[in-house]
């Protein structure tokens, strides 16, 4: 057998199927509203899509007062609902209804042989419920013609053409179970295709296919198997039905193999084997996947989709069999229907990764900014830094601490709009900027916020941030009592949050001109200047600590001061810890960066610096 002659390509889908089926078919909602109608029904009816999609059933097709029962109840209306209620198909053998000639606006009277079908979900509800229907009526005139031939006594001729129509009533009944085994077929392979759109992983699909959706289309037992190009070969995922063996020996199988799974998975092309002596003439190969899988026929079709091939996917069956064209069509529309959703979720884990690369290299090259702080003489400063937990959600916020050349500290929080490495990077440019100037004479924070807003232009950044600065400073009084002043500057961003000793807050006054930085270099900001006592805490933060969905950042801001009032007498690389697992519990929806200043307790009275002068002041604070 050449490789040509056992291979097919497919371009149908689960909507061609359905739309060549040569029997008609009608699909409605749980409250019998018509969903869709195949070519056959249409044709049958002598109605078009758009006279009868969206419309009630009974309202596109009003039952006469003849088809209605003693009750005054159409028995079409008890099928359907029956079928619906009940999750089992319903028949009808034989149904007398008079459909409106389109042509002559006359009713004609039909006998229709009906099924109808449920549809179920994952959980046994009803999702849609099918109409098969047949249109008998020629039968029944042509044996209601040859009774009335009984009158003139040709009972002979009667006699053969009963015996005719009795071969080609039983011709019917065969087709007609045929039929309804296809519309429990069709009906199976919808619930699946159900299933697939609700799959969240490959594995789901994978598991689907395997179970549910090769017992649709009538397999004893098969498997999907998906290439892996990075490793040159495919993976396959079998039914139990298999077994064990077949499990161990061809999970995994070289992509240039010519065994069925890996070939088709290749080339794209459909093999069919309806025996043994078929499969060994393809492949010596195939002797043990027969005896380890126990199946005896195999069709394997192509998992394609967008013009790429993903694998393929196996039917088996446990007998020797004859396999039409029709069961190939069917399988291969399956198999189009199962490749979309294999892309689909393909596609996702490809975006996953890439987002989950990309917000690697933009924590990496965040952190790598956010340097742990110098730790001045007078005072103790801790930081933390975490990354939001959303995928994407990294690299706008940092902070800053560093030392003046006249012995004040400056202190910088600060979060740049956007969360992503672009974020991360301006960023990196924004602190080292800020840095750059500070060092450079800028005593006043509020004069640095202003010159690195122009910067931000001039250097054609095009970013918005806020940013919030404070400089402590000491005099000579101040380290004697133990206190500081700090001034303090904001572009657009929160206030800090101090305290005393006690937990009790020290009012932070507004600070006038709080325009975020981007977008007004020519606008300048205020300043204010507040008393630290001794012993204070003061915590920097942006938002990502405050904010909450649905609460304002006023709420917020006043969660953390309670918080901090509760736990300032704790360490304060402590009191960092339980206020990031009370506030986001490590799951911050943004990013947090958090800068916390405490002040040391001055000397005691007697060894003061008070006594000394500045130099060994400073010298003796540090001891």
């Amino acid at each position: 057998m050449d490789d040509g002659a056992v291979g097919r390509a497919t371009d149908g889908d689960f909507a061609a199927v359905f739309a060549a089926l040569p029997t008609a078919y009608l699909v409605m909602s749980p409250d019998l509203t018509i969903v869709d109608a195949n070519p056959a029904y249409l044709e049958l009816l002598g109605r078009t899509r758009a006279e009868l999609i969206g419309r009630y059933v009974f309202d596109a097709f009003p039952p006469s007062p003849e088809a209605l029962d003693a009750d005054g109840v159409n028995p079409l209306q008890t099928s359907f609902e029956r079928a619906r209620d009940t999750g089992a198909p319903d028949h009808m053998p034989l149904f007398r209804y008079e459909v409106v000639d389109q042509e002559t606006g006359r009713p004609v009277p039909r006998a229709w042989s009906l099924i109808s079908a449920p549809v179920l979900d994952e959980a046994g509800r009803t999702r849609l419920v099918l109409q098969r229907v047949e249109d008998v009526s020629e039968y029944l005139a042509e044996r209601e013609r040859l009774a009335a031939s009984r009158e003139d006594g040709s009972w002979a001729r009667l006699d053969g053409l009963e015996a005719d129509l009795f071969a080609r009533t039983q011709e019917l009944r065969a087709a007609l179970a045929s039929r309804e085994a296809a519309t429990r077929r069709l009906a199976a392979m919808a619930q699946v295709v159900l299933q697939l759109t609700d799959a969240e992983s490959v594995a789901d699909v994978t598991a689907i296919l395997a179970e549910a959706g090769l017992a649709a289309i009538g397999a004893d037992g098969g498997a999907i198997a998906l290439r892996d190009d990075d490793e040159g070969v495919v993976h396959l995922t079998m039914t139990p039905s298999l077994g064990s063996g077949a499990q161990r020996r061809f999970g995994t199988i070289d992509l240039e193999s010519r065994l069925p799974a890996a070939w088709t998975a290749r080339t794209g092309q459909t093999v069919v084997f309806q025996d043994q002596s078929e499969a060994q003439a393809w492949s010596p190969e195939m002797r043990e996947a027969f005896e380890q899988s126990g199946q005896r026929s195999w069709i394997s079709v192509p998992l394609s989709a967008r013009g790429r091939l993903l694998g393929s996917l196996l039917a088996g069956w446990t007998v020797e069999r004859t396999i039409s064209p029709d069961e190939v069509d069917l399988v291969q529309a399956f198999a189009a229907q199962s490749a979309q959703a294999l892309d689909r979720l393909q596609a996702l884990t490809r975006e996953r990764r890439s987002a989950a690369r990309s917000r690697q290299l933009a924590e990496e090259l965040q952190r790598s900014m956010l340097t742990e702080p110098f730790q001045p003489t007078h005072c103790q400063i801790a930081v933390r830094y975490l990354p939001a937990t959303g995928t994407a959600q990294v690299g706008g916020d940092w902070y800053d601490a560093f030392l003046q050349a006249d012995g004040a500290v400056n202190l910088v929080i600060g979060d740049v709009v956007g969360h992503d490495t672009g974020a991360a990077a301006t960023m990196g440019q924004l602190r080292s900027l800020l840095r750059g100037i500070a060092v450079a004479g800028g005593s006043d924070p509020a004069h640095v916020l202003d010159i690195l807003d122009s910067g931000i232009v001039q250097l054609g950044l095009r970013t918005y941030a806020t940013v919030g600065m404070g400089r402590l400073e000491r005099t000579t009084e101040d380290v004697a009592r133990g206190t500081a002043r700090l001034r303090w500057a904001s572009a657009g961003h929160p206030a800090p949050v101090v305290l005393d000793a006690d937990g009790g807050l020290v009012d932070v006054p507004e600070v006038s001109g709080r325009l975020m930085l981007g977008v007004d270099p020519g606008r300048s900001r205020g300043q204010i200047a507040l008393e630290l006592p001794p012993c204070a805490t003061v915590l920097l933060y942006t938002d990502g600590l405050v904010e909450r969905p649905g609460s304002d950042l006023d709420a917020g801001v006043a969660r953390l001061q309670r918080s901090a009032a509760e736990l300032v007498h704790l360490p304060l690389e402590e009191l960092c810890d339980r206020l990031l697992e009370q506030l986001v519990d490590g799951h911050p929806a943004d990013d947090v960066a958090l800068v916390a200043v405490r002040l040391h307790r001055p000397l005691h009275a007697g060894a003061g610096p008070d006594h000394l002068p500045d130099s060994i002041a400073v010298h003796e604070w540090e001891r």
